[in-house]
This record gives C-alpha cells, structure tokens and sequence, in this order.
C-alpha cells in the first residue's frame, strides 16, 4: 500500500497477528524517515504524514484490541 492509501477496519482485521506486529514496526519506521526528511526539505504532500500517522495508530489499536480480547 501506497503512504496516501487510508487502511479501514476490513484491512486491518484481515492481518495474522505477526503481520500486524511487523506492520506496525515497518510503518513507523517509515513514518519516521518521513518527518525526518519533511524537517530537511519539505515533502511534495505533507498530508501524507498525517495518513501514515493515522494507519499506524489503527493498525496500534487492531493490536491492543486483540490483546484484551
């Protein structure tokens, strides 16, 4: 999936737990490298942080979800 495509809920229970871990981790990583690089010279979307921001808080919340569950 592209930095601009907005995961819903079908997306994100369709992952196995491990996917949804490494998910997580690939997507923060890269959320970092973004700002990052938006605070060296500014992105041609900077919305695109924001998408990312809010898929890695939906992919968090899947996780503590199955969790609890």
């Amino acid at each position: 999936m592209g930095a601009n495509k907005k995961y819903n809920h079908e997306d994100v229970s369709q992952f196995v737990t491990e996917d949804l871990k490494s998910k997580i981790a690939e997507d923060k990583a890269e959320l970092q490298r973004m700002e990052f690089g938006h605070n060296v010279t500014p992105l041609d979307n900077p919305l695109s942080i924001r998408t990312k921001r809010r898929n890695v808080a939906r992919l968090l919340t899947e996780l503590n979800k199955r969790n609890k569950a």
